[in-house]
């Protein structure tokens, strides 16, 4: 299937005003170029508050953490971490997105404003996402209540770090967390599977792009890590139940696939569906994309359903499902 009408228009256009593709820049001019993405975005929903926490790093910086808030009372705690390849993106860049699933789950989400490499390259990031993980642990029941669920959400790297923090909370910490929302996350460093080399996945981002993001986050010889190729972690059966959403012409559409047989066949409850028709990080192009309203609508059912369903102390709480391919 080929990309969808407005995707291709939003493609053709990108690369009508790209001067050099993403690899061949600094990631300084990178970001300048990503940042653009707030003006075409346009704002998000209004939200009841909006509030600024920080958390103390050991060598004396702060962690900054973005809360949005719904409304008076919210019905659980979804801890964004969002993409860049660990090098790009900003809360401002992804704030649109993060308003309408915490307008549309009627849930707090808490924005974590990760390191970026290069400047801050391996384990910066993983360790931000584990420390947001462990102060959403201590602090949801003062967000959302001592019945809310813990949720943790990430597209792209956001969903490695994500994936990273849980695989390091599940053997330590102990956070009260419920559920993964994975989007489109990068799991290993393989640049060689069918997804990755398909012609027609090779659109604003290719096989030299995610080098260049690999290579400005960790010297080569680390990118096998478990933290970093997470589909090469040991045991992946200690996560909690997981929503992982792909895009039918993303060079990492294999490698999310892959995740979501590994945990099926180690037990953990998950879901996947792969969105026709679209391409990476088409999540984020909330209010461009009508795909990306697909996704978010796809993500709240499934909290919906989480918040429907109590937790078990012996019982994962989400369902079982076969994959999907059929959404749109």
């Amino acid at each position: 299937m080929t990309l969808d009408a407005e995707t291709s228009a939003f493609v053709s256009s990108a690369l009508a005003s790209r001067a050099a593709p993403t690899h061949e820049l600094t990631p300084q001019q990178a970001r300048e170029r990503s940042a653009a993405l707030v003006d075409i975005l346009g704002p998000g929903p209004h939200l009841y508050a909006v509030r600024e926490e920080r958390i103390p790093r050991d060598d004396g910086t702060e962690l900054a953490l973005r809360v949005l808030l719904p409304s008076p009372a919210v019905r659980g705690v979804i801890g964004y971490l969002h993409g860049g390849g660990w090098v790009l993106g900003s809360l401002e860049e992804f704030d649109c997105l993060a308003r309408n699933i915490s307008i549309r789950t009627g849930c707090a989400v808490v924005m974590v404003d990760y390191r970026l490499a290069p400047e801050n390259p391996y384990p910066a990031a993983v360790e931000d996402a584990a420390a947001a993980l462990a102060w959403l642990g201590t602090h949801a029941e003062d967000i959302a209540g001592a019945a809310a669920p813990l949720l943790l959400f990430g597209d792209s790297a956001g969903a490695n770090l994500a994936i990273g923090a849980a695989l390091g909370d599940s053997q330590g910490r102990g956070s009260p967390l419920r559920a993964l929302v994975l989007a489109y996350p990068i799991t290993d460093c393989d640049f060689t599977t069918a997804s990755y080399v398909d012609p027609d996945n090779q659109l604003l981002m290719g096989v030299e792009t995610m080098r260049w993001f690999f290579g400005h986050y960790a010297p080569e010889s680390l990118w096998p890590r478990p933290d970093v190729s997470v589909l090469r972690a040991r045991d992946v059966s200690t996560l909690p139940p997981s929503l992982i959403l792909l895009a039918e012409h993303d060079p990492l559409r294999d490698e999310g696939q892959a995740l979501a047989d590994r945990l099926r066949s180690a037990g953990v409850p998950v879901e996947d569906h792969v969105f026709q028709g679209q391409m990476h990080g088409f999540l984020g192009l909330i209010n461009v994309l009508p795909g990306a309203d697909d996704a978010v609508s796809v993500i709240v059912d499934y909290v919906e359903r989480l918040l429907e369903t109590p937790p078990h102390p012996e019982e994962r709480p989400a369902p079982v499902t076969e994959p999907r391919t059929d959404v749109r």
